[in-house]
């Protein structure tokens, strides 16, 4: 009896799986001659395919190498005279079934073939797809995810201009405004200034609180006021939802897509291109993505390498040089938050006092600006501590992120408080309400200003600079230009903060938010093609996308908490006499389409608002999130068990591989076999 040679192989754990090589066993299999058995090999060869095929009895019937016959072909690993044998087959075996089955069959083949170019019609008409291939191609992933995030602010907004005209503007036109408003004209005191400071002309328009009032739509259920509130909620609801769903799918797709499921880089060589290419063009664009792609895994390698090496001490003195750095960072922190509020309280308290123009443009302007270089200059120095503390370019971007974001995000909370707070003359300022949104009005235009400014002021002229002089010595001390996608991206987070925490004040915001990201867009588009080179290293964009989405998700619950605080903890907003409520206040509103319903809706609706249904309430959410966390777990447990079947599952194949190359080679040398027993 023939002696079997021991085949020892070891069960890799599944974090292991993705990083463990073939064991020397199985690396007898790369050295025999099993090649010529395999499918790939055998399907390079059709004749001796066909001949073979002919001497078996019952081949038509269930064909050689495609298993499943809905398997489209194009998505089999075969030649392409094997893809023909095998739609010969498929086409012999629907000859032998019914005519309702194979009219069935093919329908559904029809209707698969319409409804995929039906999908790749629909994205390839999606707004500025071209141009992010383009960017896609130059300067990688991460600089793509920047315009896909800015687009998806874009259609944001555009919704919420429909809401904001189907709730406000629409029944203010068609109902008016009641018999006491004025016509709106340009005139008298009325200057070009006043569109720049909300003022005047733009104080009285569409744009703010106080021009909605109440007009001949006046039933206890169905008026201006409860229409107008209907329409600020519907935009906090349905942003809150669609902000969670995209934050939570991207986290899913990340978590799927991390390091346990990433794909190797024979992968990324091999299978990443695209062979319905036609055009140069397409085809180096698609050749810089794959390029930036690998650079970002070696990138990632190297830094992962390096880490392994780190001794005890080594991480000792690094986790004490970030705790240094941390508290500097939080020292700068509470100097630019002291400085804000200081703007802010000289603004408001010596505006009143002067009589020039410009100086009380420059007062008005005084905490946007403030605000405005803060928000400029610290990320930068955020940047420069972040590449110290020795993460990963990733890593490093994810953290200058999280601080910046903070930064934006308490210095607009700082600045809003010190105007909740700030005393109001109610001579010069008659509606505070239209104060309140005014500032916001501000911060909106002067953000978008110094993004105009930014681009074609300073970084165009450095590029020109660059180009005509590269041997002068300001060229070569300012060096290349990079698109910093933290910094641009904190600005678009702080732009629709501002558009949210101000909407309700100013339900033109969403408007003017449109028009401003849409030339924002154009600008970046410039500035990318135009002025900037690709960087040398790249981050993954996966990761950074949630993260973009999370801190957008943290700006709404600013906006949601700034807007509940005001409606119900702040009473000297009760008491203005303009807007809709007229004097009165949301709760009056709402109190008195309570009292005109049935006694059972009352009823139901006053329970819904008490603290009783607050305990089944909290139970139900419990309830709800056991269930998934549980659900999470168990699926969890289950992929840790199908990848430890596919690494036994390779295990067997390459210990049955081997066992059959010994097979085939004993066969094709029996006497050399007998010798060697």
């Amino acid at each position: 009896m023939e002696e079997r040679n021991n085949v020892s192989f070891r069960r890799l754990l599944s974090e292991e799986s993705t990083y463990s090589s073939v064991s020397s066993d199985s690396c007898e299999y790369y050295q025999t001659e099993i090649f010529d058995q395999l499918p790939s090999i055998q399907a390079s060869r059709p004749e001796q395919n066909r001949s073979e095929e002919q001497l078996e009895p019952g081949n038509q019937s269930r064909g050689p190498r495609d298993k499943a016959s809905t398997v489209p072909l194009r998505n089999l690993a075969v030649s392409i005279q094997a893809k023909r044998d095998a739609r010969e087959r498929r086409k012999m075996q629907i000859s032998n079934i019914g005519y309702w089955e194979s009219w069935r069959r093919s329908q559904s083949s029809s209707r698969k073939r319409v409804w995929a170019q039906m999908g790749g019609a629909i994205a390839s008409l999606l707004p500025w797809q071209h141009m992010l291939h383009a960017i896609e191609g130059r300067f990688g992933v991460g600089v793509k995810a920047y315009f896909v995030f800015l687009r998806y602010l874009i259609f944001l907004n555009v919704l919420y201009c429909a809401l904001i005209c189907g709730f406000i503007l629409g029944p203010t036109a068609f109902y008016g405004r009641g018999n006491n408003s004025e016509p709106l004209k340009f005139g008298g005191n009325d200057s070009i200034l006043d569109f720049i400071l909300g003022s005047g002309y733009l104080d009285r328009s569409p744009v703010f609180y106080s021009f909605y009032t109440r007009g001949s739509l006046n039933l206890p259920c169905l008026n201006t006021p409860l229409l107008y509130l209907a329409g600020i909620f519907t935009i906090l609801f349905l942003s809150v939802m669609m902000v969670v769903r995209r934050t939570i799918v991207g986290y899913k797709h990340t978590w799927m897509l991390g390091r346990r499921h990433r794909m190797n880089l024979s992968y990324k060589i091999f299978c990443g291109w695209d062979f319905t290419i036609q055009y140069p063009t397409a085809a180096k664009l698609k050749s810089s993505f794959i390029r930036n792609d690998i650079k970002l895994f070696l990138e990632e390698q190297n830094f992962s390498m390096r880490e392994a090496k780190r001794t005890l001490k080594q991480w000792a003195h690094l986790y004490l040089f970030r705790f240094i750095l941390n508290l500097f960072v939080l020292s700068l922190l509470g100097g630019a938050f002291y400085l804000i509020h200081f703007a802010t309280e000289k603004s408001q308290s010596t505006i009143h006092n002067t009589d020039d123009p410009l100086v009380k443009l420059f007062l008005q302007y005084l905490p946007p600006i403030t605000i405005t270089f803060i928000n400029l200059f610290l990320p930068h120095v955020f940047r420069k501590i972040s590449s110290f503390e020795d993460y990963s370019f990733t890593m490093q971007v994810n953290a200058t992120l999280v601080r910046s974001i903070f930064l934006k995000l308490a210095s607009l909370g700082i600045y809003l408080y010190s105007v909740i707070k700030a005393p109001t003359d109610t001579t010069l300022n008659p509606c505070r309400e239209n104060q309140f949104g005014r500032e916001m009005y501000k911060l909106c235009i002067f953000n978008f200003l110094i993004t105009f400014c930014s681009t074609f002021f300073l970084n165009y002229p450095r590029k020109l600079l660059r180009e005509n002089y590269p041997s002068s010595f300001l060229a070569r001390l300012l060096g290349k230009q990079h698109f910093l996608i933290p910094f641009n991206v904190l600005d678009l987070v702080y732009a629709q903060t501002v558009s949210w925490v101000g909407v309700y004040y100013c339900p033109l915001l969403p408007l003017i938010g449109t028009v401003t990201l849409i030339m924002t867009l154009y600008i970046k588009k410039f500035m990318v093609l135009r002025c900037c080179d690709a960087g040398q290293r790249m981050f993954r964009a996966s990761s950074s996308s949630v993260l973009f989405y999370f801190m957008l998700l943290l700006g709404l619950l600013m906006a949601t908490v700034t807007l509940g605080f005001k409606l119900y903890k702040y009473k000297p907003f009760e008491s203005s006499s303009c807007g809709p409520f007229g004097g009165g206040t949301v709760f009056n509103v709402t109190g008195a389409c309570v009292d005109s319903l049935p006694p059972p809706a009352q009823s139901t609706l006053r329970y819904l608002a008490s603290e009783a249904f607050a305990i089944p309430l909290i139970l139900a959410e419990v309830i709800i999130l056991t269930s998934y966390v549980s659900r999470g777990r168990a699926n969890q447990k289950a992929i840790e068990r199908l990848k430890d079947m596919l690494v036994m599952s390779s295990s067997d194949k390459r210990f049955l591989v081997k066992e059959h190359t010994t097979m085939v080679r004993r066969q094709r040398n029996p006497h050399h076999a007998r010798s060697a027993h």
